[in-house]
């Protein structure tokens, strides 16, 4: 499971903290199982807040059907698979 963002972790906490309190106000809540209800309610409300903001899709994910794969040049593909790579520069060959 990804880890959740900054903006995910503000909109559900600023959802618990609001809610609690609107909740706390509009109900009159007195007795300790009132008040607890009350804030489960707040948290469960703030858990699906959070979980319903859009994460940033920065390489993550699945590759969409139509898309296609970004230009590997040789240099690099060469460097990661462990040899020597060689680049023109300038009409030079440089190792």
């Amino acid at each position: 499971m990804p880890r959740p963002t900054a903006a995910q972790l503000v909109y559900g906490c600023a959802t618990v903290v609001l809610v609690t309190l609107a909740l706390l106000l509009l109900t009159g809540a007195s007795s300790a199982a009132e008040v607890g209800v009350v804030c489960l309610s707040a948290l469960v409300l703030g858990v699906l807040v959070a979980v319903a903001v859009p994460a940033p899709r920065w390489g993550r994910g699945p590759v969409p059907a139509g898309a296609t794969r970004p230009y590997r040049t040789p240099a690099r593909a060469s460097r990661e698979s462990g040899t020597a790579a060689e680049e023109r520069v300038g009409g030079h060959v440089r190792r």
